[in-house]
This record gives C-alpha cells, structure tokens and sequence, in this order.
C-alpha cells in the first residue's frame, strides 16, 4: 500500500517527507502497459515518470493548497512530455509521451535532449478558481546556471526550488516497476511570504559552507541513500538508519482516502466539452471519414465513443432533443 511519512527535526529549522508508492504506481503502469496503442514504457521511461510521481506527491504534501500540482518536463527529445498531476487530497496520475527510439541507460538529457530547450514546468491549478484567477506556474530549464545538463528530476527540482521559490532543497529519488520512492527534506522557512509553499521563506540565507548548518549536515545523510534502499526498505528501517542519532519527531502517516493512491479526472462529460470546442465541422469531418470518435485518456486508458447520433445529440440544444429510448419524462 502506498505510503506517505512526514517528519520534523525538534529545534531544528527542517522539515521532511518521506513517499513510497507501490500500488498506486503500479495502477499508472498496469493502464499503460494495456493500452494497445502504446503499451508498455522503456525502463528509462518509466524511471523518469516514476521519480516524477514521488517528487510531485512530497511537493504537493508540503503546501496548503486546494487544486493540483502539475509536474511537467518537455523537450525536443524521444520524450516530448511527461505529466505528473497530484491533487490536494493526494490522488494522482501520470503519463508521457514517448514518440522517438529509447535506449536502455538512457538519461535525462537524453531522453529530453536538453540542449534543445528541454524545460521543467510546475504549476498550481486551483480547483476552485476566483474570476480571472489563473494558476501559478514556475518554469526552469534543465540545466543548471553554469549550462550543465542537470542528471535527474532530483536536481532538476531542487533547481526550481532554488530559482523559483528561494527554498533550499534536498530530494533523493528512485523507481522502478514496483516501487515509486522519494525523500525529501526542506529548510523551514523563518520570515516573508512565499508562492509555492504559501508559508514563510527563509530571511537570511545559511551560510552553505558553515559545517554547523543542520539543513546541509542532514543533507549529506540524506544523500547518502542508496537507490537500492529507498526502493526496497520499509519507511521505518530507512529513517532509523539516515537519522538514528538525530531529534526526529515523526506524524501520523497518511491513513485511507488521504494516503497517495491513483486516480483519473476523465469523464465522457469532459470529452463532450472538448469535442464541442472543436466545433460541429470538425467532429462531423471524422464521424464521416471513421464512422465515430474516439477518444482514449493517455492517462487511464478509458475509451468514450461518440457515434453520429452521439454527436448530433452533442450539437443539438437541450430543449429540442427527443427523449432517449427508455427515458423516463
């Protein structure tokens, strides 16, 4: 079952989270892999979504915020776009689309090419929208200030805190077909507002090179989790092991409807919406040419069908439809 912990250190200005998501991931693979039309993701591939997922759930798991946080990486590579969505409530979905040859080992610089404009986009998508009120979006390329193509989603977050929030960040990462994992710690904020983590952001920042820093002191214990540990040890054996001498104060993890678990936002209402922006040309067009439409989420795999009955339905307004078979007026 997947899991969510969450921590402090007691007098100590750092705050952490540690994720491990098994069933909830292996939804996300299992949907993709039975799609027909795409099937399964390269092992780079699904390396690259499932550290997304990790990262996207301990960011999402840090603000007060009610919407989705938007992960996405694009890119001119085999991996145009990859998406990870995790709601306030911890429901999440992910998917990419993988259009080019991936070869196994590939990195992330290789499978976005980042020297062709590859880019980190977070966003911040209210579910309740004031009017006019757009979300909140922070974008950062995949490199770092020097040009350096940053080697994973962890740097690449870590930057984006760094530019876009002013948050000092350390995140470990790893996934494989069975497991989606990540740990994170954060500097706690002392002063000022902040945009992402709608708390306080630091006033001063820590000198990096001072020994005596705590964030950089439980920094290099975090760094120093191996891939194979974060993918194959409990969440209890993990903390007991990086912070056994540190003043650890643990919470609850998250219990039932608010533990990390998947979930799809795609509705047959929703792609009605879609197909009527499209304009009743268009959709005709393709009833004509395939005989129907038919859209597939890239996220679930679920299929709706509109057939010329359908769309006719769709395009005609409600006071002059006749009733359905069997309807009841």
């Amino acid at each position: 079952m997947s899991e969510l912990h969450k921590f402090i250190f007691e007098g100590l200005p750092v705050r952490g989270a540690l994720v491990r998501l098994t069933d909830a991931w292996q939804e996300v693979l299992r949907r993709r892999a039975a799609n027909t039309q795409t099937g399964a993701y390269p092992a780079p591939v699904q390396g690259l979504l499932g550290e997304m997922v990790a990262a996207a759930v301990l960011m999402q798991s840090g603000i007060k915020f009610d919407g989705a946080l938007v992960m996405q990486i694009f890119g001119d590579g085999p991996v145009k776009l990859a998406v990870a969505e995790v709601q306030s409530d911890l429901r999440l979905r992910a998917t990419a689309s993988v259009t080019g040859a991936v070869h196994a080992g590939a990195s992330l610089a290789e499978l976005v090419n980042v020297r062709g404009g590859g880019r980190c986009a977070i966003t911040l998508d209210p579910r309740l929208r004031l009017p006019g009120q757009q979300p909140y979006q922070g974008v950062v390329p995949l490199v770092d200030a020097g040009g350096a193509a940053l080697g994973g989603i962890g740097p690449v977050v870590e930057h984006y805190m760094r530019q876009s929030e002013q948050l000092d960040t350390t995140l470990v990462l790893a996934a494989d077909d069975n497991v989606a994992a990540g740990l994170l710690l954060q500097r706690l904020p002392v002063q000022g507002q902040h945009n992402l983590a709608q708390s306080q952001v630091a006033g001063e920042a820590a000198d990096e090179t001072n020994a005596d820093d705590p964030f950089e002191r439980l920094s290099l214990l975090a760094r120093s989790l191996k891939r194979e540990e974060l993918l194959g040890l409990d969440a209890d054996t993990v903390l007991h092991r990086l912070f056994w001498q540190e003043p650890l104060r643990r919470f609850e993890p998250a219990q039932g409807s608010t533990r990390p678990r998947f979930a799809c936002s795609c509705s047959r209402e929703r792609v009605a919406a879609m197909l009527k922006g499209l304009g009743q040309a268009e959709v005709d067009s393709i009833v004509h040419e395939q005989g129907q439409v038919e859209v597939s989420c890239d996220f679930c795999g679920q299929q709706e069908r509109f057939d010329a009955v359908d769309v006719a339905r769709l395009f005609t307004p409600a006071a002059q439809q006749s009733p359905l078979p069997g309807s009841v007026q």
